[in-house]
């Protein structure tokens, strides 16, 4: 009888499975146990004709009998009635609806036991014709049971069969078929492909030749995944954080695989798509891709149809980075999660019409796995947290947390020198649309540009923006001592960051804001006063270091055009234009950009945003020549 097959019953999609060597699956203690107590409990019971008794007690009547002929004659005939149907020993009440054998000597033939008197019958049967008789013999004293169980035979019979019990429960030769491509997959039959991979992949008989292949192209895959950060993404290959990282997510889903395949699970439930979402919250999209790439090589290496496996995978990772290319609100992982699962349905099913199974198509189950790897990929929430929390990344949700001005620092900062905060607010509408226009993190810079200048807390009335009724502090000291407090404001802020637990790209701005530049203002005060050494015109100079990234460079940029924008007596056309070109022409030639990816086309598009917003800010309007 077969087993019932529904929609549910997911099919075997693969081609037909032979099985490469003999695969014998042993029964559990228990399963042998049952067994056991299967054939004691249908165990035949065994009687044996024995007359000695019968013999004993019928010499015993003939000699106690009565003196009549005619009760003589009776007795005899009633007792060769019920001898020659015979007296059966009463076996247990569990017995008696059992398989019952008579043995005769050296065979034993099938009886029912209501066949046979039991001594209360057949005294019944005696009494109801001798009942007319009367006679002081009890007829019952002079019964004997002619037929009495064998026990000995029945435990022979049961430990015989006990002894022919198959400690396996299926027994798979080398070359057989273990299953046919479509049929459907019972639970019998799961366990059985289980089980033979299992044991397949437990033995130890690969080739020292076919183990260093295997590995071999894992390793050449992981240097591939290396060479393209060396190359192409040297401030990820220069991190050792950012390099560990990638490599943890690629040996996690290689022995994620690993696992599930060893144990005949689904393979296709492992949320694969999880991996590109995560490395682009952190990095940049080819750096998610290529990585991607990488891993879904390394893990077909497990499966029967290492293209099936490619096109499932790959393709739905790459559709989770059109999802999450600006990863600003978290609906976005949720969108991410639905896509994938549509682009799962869509390639399975164009697959196995193709190139597949058509069956598995009709198949509820055979959606199972991708429903629940889809599911999965909403745990991007919690671990681009924990990610952030352990190797100390910043994602985007975290700039946009940071970038809220209910922040306690930008709290702090609104009310304590609110020239300074209005400050931030307009070198991160700078610097974010630059970065928009050239290319780059524009919530980052925006987010380093709030906090850029928070060392200034510390002594606030020394700084231009914050001075009113123009009366300035730096009045009543020297020169040297006004820079060291310039200059203080960026260690301060470190500290200050570091106090609050700001991530650390954000305190890269605040370390690179100012470069290696000079105080030029009290520098100059500094000269006229006398004669000075080289030494000393090093203590006007910023610490450093220059910017790295085009992000540090463009606030660099922003800060000091906005700043210097303030001082400007005249805001027309010609008066920000100059100032622009001044400051980006002062900072090019101190080498403030060599270190950073920043080209002389984002420069010339960095100086048209700048000048362009810093008239609208100012209402400037541009001059016309007068015509004649």
């Amino acid at each position: 009888m077969g087993h019932k097959v529904d929609a549910f019953t997911p099919v075997w999609p693969h081609a037909d499975l032979f099985v490469e060597q003999d695969l014998f699956i042993k029964k559990s203690d228990a399963e042998i146990k049952a067994e056991k107590e299967l054939i004691k409990t249908n165990a035949p019971v065994f009687f044996e004709l024995n007359n000695t008794e019968r013999d004993a007690k019928l010499k015993a009547l003939e000699k106690n009998k009565s003196s009549h002929a005619a009760l003589e004659a009776n007795i005899k005939a009633v007792f060769d009635t019920v001898y020659s149907r015979g007296v059966i020993e009463v076996p247990d009440l569990d017995m008696q609806n059992k398989t019952m054998f008579v043995s005769h000597g050296n065979y034993a033939e099938p009886a029912v036991y209501f066949d046979f008197y039991t001594v209360q019958t057949a005294a019944a049967y005696i009494e109801s014709i001798l009942a007319k008789e009367k006679t002081p013999i009890n007829f019952i004293d002079y019964l004997a049971i002619n037929y009495r169980q064998n026990r000995q035979q029945t435990e022979f019979y049961i430990n015989s069969h006990n002894a022919q019990i198959s400690v396996y429960k299926n027994v798979i030769r080398s070359g057989q078929m273990l299953v046919r491509q479509g049929e459907a997959l019972t639970n019998n039959k799961r366990f059985l492909i289980n089980r033979y991979f299992l044991q397949r992949n437990n033995q130890p008989a690969q080739s020292p030749l076919k183990f260093a292949a295997k590995w071999s192209l894992t390793f050449i895959l992981c240097l591939v995944l290396l060479v393209f950060l060396a190359f192409f993404r040297t401030s990820i290959f220069g991190q050792n954080k950012q390099v560990a990282f990638l490599f943890l997510l690629l040996l996690l889903s290689v022995f994620g695989t690993y696992f599930f395949y060893r144990y005949g699970l689904m393979i296709y439930a492992l949320p694969f798509a999880l991996v590109p979402i995560l490395v682009r919250v952190f990095f940049d999209g080819r750096t998610a891709l290529f990585t991607y790439l990488m891993i879904v090589l390394c893990c077909s290496f497990f499966m029967p149809d290492k293209l099936e496996f490619i096109f499932l995978e790959l393709l739905p990772g790459i559709g989770t980075l059109f999802s999450v290319a600006e990863m600003r609100k978290r609906q976005q992982i949720l969108n991410a999660a639905a896509l994938v699962f549509v682009f799962y349905v869509v390639i399975f099913v164009s697959y196995q019409y193709g190139f597949g199974t058509a069956q598995t198509i009709k198949k509820l189950s055979s959606y199972l796995p991708f429903v629940i790897s889809s599911v999965l990929v909403l745990l991007a929430y919690p671990l681009i947290f924990l990610t952030e929390r352990f190797f100390g990344f910043i994602s985007d949700f975290k700039l946009l947390e940071l970038c809220d001005l209910n922040h306690p620092l930008l709290r702090k900062l609104s009310k304590e020198v609110p020239g300074t905060f209005q400050h931030s607010l307009q070198v991160a509408n700078l610097a974010e649309e630059a970065i928009f226009y050239i290319g780059g993190n524009s919530l980052l810079v925006r987010a380093g540009a709030m906090y850029h200048d928070i060392g200034k807390l510390e002594n606030p009335y020394f700084f231009t923006e914050n001075q009113a009724n123009g009366f300035s502090p730096h009045q009543e000291i020297e020169p040297l001592e006004s820079a060291k407090i310039i200059i203080n404001h960026v260690i301060e802020g470190i500290e200050l960051a570091k106090k609050h637990k700001l991530p650390e790209p954000i305190i890269d701005f605040i370390r690179t804001h100012h470069g290696t530049t000079s105080v030029t203002y009290f520098l100059h005060l500094f000269k006229q006063q006398g004669s000075h050494s080289a030494s000393e015109e090093n203590q006007f100079r910023y610490p450093g270091p220059i910017p790295f990234s085009k992000e540090t460079a463009v606030l660099m940029i922003a800060d000091g055009v906005e700043a210097a924008s303030r001082s400007l007596k005249k805001h027309d056309a010609m008066a920000i234009n100059d100032l622009v070109d001044n400051i980006i022409d002062y900072k090019i030639n101190h080498n403030q950009f060599i270190n950073s990816d920043i080209t002389f086309k984002d420069i010339t598009t960095i100086k048209k945003i700048f000048k362009k917003r810093l008239m609208n800010i100012y209402h400037a309007r541009i001059e016309y020549p007068s015509q004649n």
